[in-house]
């Protein structure tokens, strides 16, 4: 009879800089997917100070940043996790590190650009702002 093979242990932790590597590689699985931007080494650097990954014991499964825009606004980008690593509440603990990081910031709104809002709705996130704010946009390019 064989042994059960143990789940693995799932954390987050903040990034630091020699996750970029690894970084680099699941960002291209969702940019090839269509589901993320591409970002630049340097972009990726940038993200690195304000990230946060996922990690199944030593292997990093997602990764989320929030970019402070002013004290006003900041987003939360590049939200990732591996598609066998989903359902397990790390986008939600991702998305809670950096709303929570944003409020030690004492920055006072974060958005999420995305096409997964029912998602984002359960983390909290809504259309509007109190007083009806919206956010408008308007496509300058081709779709890719």
């Amino acid at each position: 009879m064989t042994e059960p093979v143990p789940a693995p242990h799932v954390y987050v932790r903040p990034a630091t800089r020699d996750d970029v590597p690894e970084l680099t590689q699941l960002i291209e699985t969702f940019v090839k997917a269509n589901r993320l931007l591409p970002r630049t080494q340097d972009e990726l650097n940038d993200l690195i100070a304000f990230g946060f990954v996922a990690c199944a014991d030593d292997t990093l499964v997602g990764f989320a940043a929030l970019e402070i825009y002013s004290s006003k606004l900041a987003e939360v980008r590049s939200l990732a996790v591996l598609p066998e690593m989903q359902g397990r509440g790390l986008g939600r603990q991702l998305v809670e590190n950096c709303v929570e990081l944003a409020r030690s910031r004492n920055v006072l709104e974060v958005m999420a650009i995305t096409s997964a809002d029912g998602f984002f709705q359960s983390c909290g996130f809504d259309f509007t702002l109190p007083g009806e704010k919206k956010a408008l946009f308007m496509q300058t390019r081709d779709e890719i």
